[in-house]
């Protein structure tokens, strides 16, 4: 099974911004943590903080992957051309969100990718991760 991990804008900054939201790990580091955790799924990660960058990657593996778990952190809020994106492939998408974006700002209320997806994880940390990638085992 093949499973891509997106990360949008400043996730890169994980372990570092705002510890007391999104702890003191790197995604780096924890994503030795999912590949040890779950070692018969072929896993892979992907980065950016360019809007235009994640719809290109999203595209790429949109027909291929049997999964991807995307974390579009603030263009998750904001952005049509990612959920237009999600929309138009085939691959299943589960939308990820570290933090319970319900209990922060009212503009962190609205995703735009939800209902396009598998389905959402949202507010258990890292950890976020771990249970989208359990929902894809059958």
């Amino acid at each position: 099974m093949k499973i891509i991990i997106i990360n949008g804008p400043n996730l890169n900054l994980l372990g570092k911004r705002e510890p007391e939201i999104y702890g003191n790990s790197s995604f780096k580091d924890y994503f030795e943590t999912l590949k040890n955790k779950f070692p018969h799924m072929e896993l892979e990660y992907f980065q950016s903080n360019i809007e235009g960058e994640l719809i290109t990657k999203i595209q790429e593996v949109g027909f291929s992957y049997d999964g991807i778990i995307l974390n579009a952190a603030a263009y998750t809020h904001t952005s049509i051309g990612i959920a237009d994106v999600v929309k138009a492939i085939e691959t299943p998408v589960i939308e990820v969100h570290i933090s319970n974006t319900f209990s922060r700002e009212n503009f962190r209320h609205q995703s735009f990718i939800a209902p396009n997806t598998k389905g959402i994880v949202i507010g258990f940390g890292l950890k976020s991760y771990d249970l989208a990638l359990a929902s894809f085992i059958q």
